[in-house]
């Protein structure tokens, strides 16, 4: 395998393992999400049962608090994560950049020399 083809090869696999990593961040929030918007149900759900809306309230659900706490941890994950998808999104664009800078240059050095051994095959011919 010539250094170029590699140089490209490995290129497009830090594209696709970006593309991986952006892909699984976003399912990770979406996941997170939806666990939170879950929980609030559950919160909601239970303080309607109990009658006890108000978390200070010395009889409110430690059930609604437990899951208030995770709902409260979820979101803040949630809030990380964004971080790291903006940073892995970046990543993604400047090594896609990259690999679009170097197909371009790989191919026309092959047409490049394909050209060379074609001129080189008709003088031999003329030779």
């Amino acid at each position: 395998m010539k250094p170029r083809d590699s140089a490209l090869k490995l290129k497009r696999f830090e594209v696709n393992e970006k593309a991986r990593k952006v892909a699984s961040i976003e399912t990770m929030i979406s996941d997170f999400e939806t666990m939170a918007l879950e929980l609030s149900r559950q919160i909601a759900a239970e303080e309607e049962r109990t009658g006890v809306k108000d978390a200070a309230h010395f009889a409110y659900s430690m059930f609604a608090k437990a899951a208030a706490t995770r709902r409260e941890n979820l979101l803040a994950s949630v809030e990380d994560l964004r971080v790291k998808l903006d940073n892995a999104r970046r990543e993604l664009e400047e090594v896609s950049g990259e690999l679009a800078k170097l197909e371009p240059q790989i191919e026309m050095r092959e047409q490049a020399r394909a050209m060379h051994r074609r001129v080189d095959r008709v003088n031999a011919m003329l030779g």
